[in-house]
């Protein structure tokens, strides 16, 4: 049988996934150990059948990373229409590691000029938690693969219904986002990687770093004292360029800036709130600005991060919100059960 016999379907492909979300959903049940031994052997089996038809679907697209199982899988899957338009030639290594996603390096395809590109590939939805992403989505029009705004009524209702056809559009909306944004923040002369390309389930980008050694986060530099005060400056540029273009970062510390030959690169941006939509989104916007300023005094360089954000924030004409909805708080959370109490206690 020939390879292109032996190719699947996209809707064969995605049938595929679906046992994999039926086999992880049962493993969440609790069960008594007998039962729970079963079930695990009855999901290897399974996994094992459906690693090898991933494999078999994954196309002509070969590679030097030496990938486990699924993950070689789900790399061909998620990487073969790059590859066939020319933009990687070849997967060398894994750079990062994450809960949502890995970052690959690449060798570039004849598409593109750079000679190293980096793919950011998601982890399959089964197998990420999408549960505590509600105060990121607040007041987001939620994107196709395309970018558009999800309009059709069926698949609106398929999202509120949390079905496994909706949850498939919040993960794709989820990256969408993203790359929507490097696109938004490149124009602008933000510190981001160059976008290139979104696929099915990866962003390709512009790599940040040399062939030997990718770019370290932040966090785990030590900068030069005459590098403080520049760095600093420049992290506070980008967040004002995301404010003027109705983007807060939502995640943003030391541990995702990239730091390379005295440059830095902001990096993440999936969870990226709307200041005017979001009903949150102050308290989030502080919690960015406090972090940053929290990591440059390790650096020795203080500022009131309380203070530069409401200058920042105002300047854009937002209102600085006093409350937290309750709804927004977590509830094994110490910080924000004490925060509820200061409201309660202030009203």
């Amino acid at each position: 049988m020939t390879r292109q016999n032996l190719r699947m379907s996209k809707n064969q492909l995605n049938q595929l996934y679906e046992e994999l979300d039926e086999m992880h959903a049962d493993e969440q049940a609790s069960a008594p150990g007998r039962t729970v031994k079963k079930r695990q052997s009855s999901r290897q089996e399974m996994d094992a059948k459906l690693f090898v038809r991933a494999q078999e679907a994954a196309g002509e697209f070969k590679f030097t990373y030496k990938a486990a199982r699924f993950e070689e899988a789900w790399l061909l899957d998620s990487l073969n229409e790059i590859a066939g338009q020319q933009l990687i030639s070849d997967v060398l290594r894994k750079v990062k590691a994450g809960k949502e996603a890995s970052v690959y390096l690449c060798r570039s395809g004849s598409a593109i000029e750079a000679p190293l590109v980096a793919a950011k590939v998601y982890r399959p939805r089964m197998l990420r938690n999408l549960k505590n992403d509600g105060q990121y989505r607040e007041g987001r029009t939620d994107l196709d693969e395309s970018g558009n705004a999800i309009i059709k009524d069926g698949d609106l209702h398929a999202m509120r219904k949390r079905t496994t056809y909706g949850e498939e559009l919040r993960h794709q909306s989820w990256i969408a986002y993203e790359f929507q944004t490097l696109e938004v923040l490149h124009k602008t002369g933000a510190d981001v990687p160059r976008p290139y390309a979104m696929e099915k389930n990866a962003i390709l980008m512009g790599y940040i770093g040399d062939i030997a050694r990718a770019a370290p986060p932040l966090n785990a530099v030590t900068l030069d004292r005459d590098e403080v005060q520049p760095l600093f400056e420049r992290v506070v540029r980008n967040i004002d360029l995301l404010l003027a273009n109705n983007r807060i970062h939502g995640d943003l510390s030391a541990y995702n800036i990239l730091y390379w030959d005295g440059d830095i690169t902001l990096i993440d941006f999936p969870q990226v709130v709307n200041p005017e939509a979001n009903p949150t989104a102050w308290n989030i916007f502080l919690r960015d600005v406090t972090r940053i300023c929290q990591y440059f005094a390790s650096q020795g360089l203080r500022r009131d991060a309380r203070k530069l954000a409401a200058d920042l924030w105002t300047s854009y004409g937002h209102r600085i919100t006093k409350e937290v909805h309750p709804r927004d708080l977590d509830a094994e959370s110490k910080a924000d059960r004490r925060l509820w109490e200061k409201q309660k206690k202030s009203k």
